[in-house]
């Protein structure tokens, strides 16, 4: 909920800021104004904030499972969300950071790790 109610702030504040500079500047200023601080709260939201809305009040955030591999869990690490998967085919368990900005990602490979896994009914 919180991840919707930045952007309608973001697009609601960008909004005025382009209609306010476009009837008493130029328009063209205006709609300028208005992108750049749109782009200017969509590098804060991928940069800054997206992690700490998931983690601290309910945000939306979407990560997809490989193909081939087993989610086993997640947990967060300050503002970093760390995803341990394991792929059958390799017997390797992945634990993948996904940081604030996706800028320095970590990535744990444990071979061998044979986690205690329900057996599959089929």
């Amino acid at each position: 909920m919180i991840t919707y109610l930045y952007w309608l702030a973001v697009i609601l504040g960008a909004g005025f800021v382009g209609w306010a500079i476009g009837k008493f500047v130029n328009y063209k200023y205006g709609a300028l104004a208005a992108l750049v601080l749109i782009f200017i709260g969509w590098v804060a939201f991928f940069f800054k904030y997206e992690q700490m809305f998931v983690k601290n009040y309910g945000g939306v955030m979407t990560i997809s499972v490989p193909q081939g591999q087993i989610h086993l869990s997640s947990t967060w690490k300050d503002d970093h969300l760390w995803i341990e998967n394991y792929d059958p085919k390799t017997n390797s368990c992945y634990f993948n950071e996904y940081s604030k900005g996706h800028l320095l990602q970590g990535k744990v490979i444990i071979e061998n790790c044979n986690p205690a896994l329900p057996a599959s009914s089929k």
